[in-house]
């Protein structure tokens, strides 16, 4: 495994991609990271959402923040993300994918690592929630292009998770050129299906449930912290949830309620001996670990959850962002990302014994324990383009830098119990304990020879 990250890192780069332009300083905000350029012709407000949130509110009564997180970005006439186009400089926010082809590049290697230290299936599907512009997995691709000797023999493809259609053609620009098409039957959970500039198949489906069984690598880059949450407080009377309603003096603005008496929610997410006074908790993102962890089970295979997000200390981190600033989460909804920290202790708690969980590291101690420092200088190595030199060093101090996303970000792995179990050989008095598992990459130092 060794030899397979130090044959990648240290070997003559395939491509030295250009990052996602962006100038000028960055800051950090509540860990989404921004650019101070404030982009041109951003989208106009649209207040259809609004008038459809009043309406309903005024039917049927305050909402909880779950139902208006829902509504707002994946309503499907209406949502954030089914028409727009968030990433990039020109969007609301930019992810690690647009800053630098490392960070692609060292996950494509963990994902062969993966699939080697499970004894090398036949079958290795690579499957991505919510993958952007695919960049990420362009990244990946080219990797396994690379390292065409070590997978040689395995049946590859690539299947990306998807709600917007907008984004799901960026993708396939990206990923196939024009090596794509959009299935004409509306029941088929294959809704665009294609080849990549890699020759391998790839398919785009709404729901995890339609990704068909066998061996995987799920990943999830800034997936998790988009999924719907519910909040709580404490009150003298117990616990209350946290609702939007519409304010009472003006018909046009929503506020935050709290409910004077208990919901089905609020009697059934939270832990009895939870410590914290304000709570969020996200059922959707339980739901969608317990399918994972089924899946491991069942086919064997990983899940590499990538998110900035905390181990049950935090409290209030629900927030928007547009045109990277912060946004007032019930201003304009519709035309703003809304998102909250991750619970990685609410995620390893759903798993239970099913799987092995390893994580949260941080960001910084992942891609360096894959190599970034090394793979780093290579690539300065065989760049000779002064600008696209420095962005590879901006790019490399955002991704790692403790007081950027370094810290911010971390990392989370599902395992299957079998990877990390000695295997015995032989009968009787002859049984033998074998090798010992290989490593987890990413979550241990890596030493390069």
């Amino acid at each position: 495994m060794r030899a397979l990250r130090a044959l990648y890192i240290s070997g003559e780069p395939a491509v030295c991609r250009a990052a996602a332009a962006f100038s000028g300083p960055w800051f950090q905000k509540s860990s989404r990271y921004c650019s101070r350029a404030t982009p041109e012709n951003r989208n106009k407000t649209d207040h259809s959402v609004l008038r459809h949130l009043t309406s309903k509110i005024k039917s049927t009564g305050p909402i909880s923040v779950a139902e208006y997180m829902r509504e707002v970005l994946t309503n499907p006439v209406s949502g954030y993300y089914v028409n727009h186009d968030m990433l990039g400089p020109d969007g609301d926010f930019i992810t690690s994918p647009e800053i630098s082809q490392i960070f692609g590049e060292l996950l494509g290697i963990w994902c062969v690592s993966e699939w080697m230290a499970a004894g090398r299936p036949k079958q290795f599907q690579l499957v991505e929630f919510g993958p952007g512009r695919g960049s990420l997995m362009s990244d990946i691709l080219r990797v396994f292009s690379q390292l065409s000797a070590p997978l040689g023999g395995a049946e590859m493809s690539c299947h990306l998770v998807e709600v917007s259609p907008r984004l799901s053609k960026l993708q396939a620009q990206c990923l196939t050129g024009d090596q794509s098409q959009v299935s004409t039957n509306e029941d088929d959970p294959v809704y665009r299906r294609g080849t990549t500039t890699t020759g391998l198949p790839i398919y785009w489906y709404r729901r995890i449930s339609d990704v068909p069984q066998g061996f995987s690598i799920f990943l999830a880059h800034e997936f998790f912290d988009a999924l719907p949450i519910h909040i709580f407080q404490k009150t003298e009377k117990g616990w209350r949830e946290v609702m939007v309603d519409v304010h009472p003096e003006t018909e046009d603005k929503l506020r935050f309620v709290l409910l004077p008496s208990a919901t089905l929610a609020s009697s059934t997410l939270l832990q009895t001996d939870e410590k914290r006074r304000h709570v969020e908790v996200c059922p959707e993102g339980g739901v969608l670990i317990q399918q994972l962890a089924c899946r491991i089970v069942e086919d064997g295979g990983a899940a590499l959850i990538m998110d900035y997000g905390h181990d049950g200390v935090k409290t209030d981190t629900f927030r928007g962002f547009k045109a990277h600033k912060i946004h007032d989460v019930l201003a304009e909804p519709g035309t703003a990302d809304l998102t909250a920290d991750v619970d990685f202790s609410y995620l390893r708690r759903v798993a239970g014994d099913r799987v092995t969980c390893i994580g949260p590291i941080s960001q910084r101690a992942f891609l360096k324990n894959m190599g970034i420092d090394t793979r780093l200088q290579v690539l300065l190595r065989h760049c000779q383009d002064p600008s696209n030199q420095a962005q590879l060093i901006q790019g490399y101090d955002i991704l790692t830098n403790p007081e950027k996303m370094g810290e911010r970000f971390q990392f989370f792995t599902l395992l299957n119990h079998r990877r990390l179990t000695t295997p015995e050989t032989g009968e009787g008095l002859q049984k033998r304990k074998g090798p010992a598992p290989l490593p987890v990459a990413g979550f241990s130092e890596l030493c390069l020879r």
